[in-house]
């Protein structure tokens, strides 16, 4: 048995014989890790570890059962590290969303207010009353002094006039849907 050697720089000959192992190495790695960038990575972090160690391997030896035990060894503390460091899915807080945006909705209120606010004092008073605050008709014309067939009209003329300033009715469909 040859003597271990101890703290000798790496002998560029050595470095060259671990790099013709370089497509044993990625055979093996793809047959670990079955993903090629996983392999990729393993191959690489196997020879980094050699390069590093190269002092420590006996000459004569196999170097290639001492890469392909470097690079076993290297894989299955990865493997344990996973297992034991992997995040539990439940209280894992990155896939808990924090809030969900508001801000379309934020400007498509805002449009509504100010169309809203451009009616006719007598639509929008009626309009404010039945659909946002969602009085019923009857207590409406209680409210305003009126008969009911007037607090439909207002409403029904208040409606079309915010679907011809906006362009659209969609706005209706979210107030009465949350009614």
């Amino acid at each position: 048995m040859q003597p271990h050697r101890t703290n000798t720089p790496a002998d560029t000959d050595d470095v060259d014989d671990v790099l013709t192992h370089l497509p044993a190495l990625r055979a093996y790695a793809r047959s670990l890790t079955r993903q090629y960038d996983d392999a990729d990575d393993l191959v690489q972090t196997t020879l980094v570890k050699a390069i590093a160690n190269i002092s420590k391997y006996q000459p004569g030896t196999n170097l290639r059962a001492w890469l392909f035990t470097i690079m076993r060894n290297t894989f299955l503390t990865d493997v344990r590290k996973r297992t034991r460091e992997q995040p539990g899915l439940s209280d894992c807080a990155s896939t808990l969303s924090v809030s969900q945006p508001t801000h379309d909705e934020h400007i498509a209120g805002q449009r509504l207010m100010r169309a809203i606010g451009n009616l006719p004092r007598h639509y929008r008073e009626i309009l404010l009353l039945v659909v946002v605050l969602g009085e019923s008709y009857e207590e409406a014309a209680r409210i305003c002094d009126c008969a009911i067939g007037t607090v439909k009209s207002r409403v029904n003329r208040a409606r079309n006039l915010l679907i011809e300033d906006l362009g659209t009715s969609d706005f209706f469909d979210v107030i009465e849907a949350r009614r």
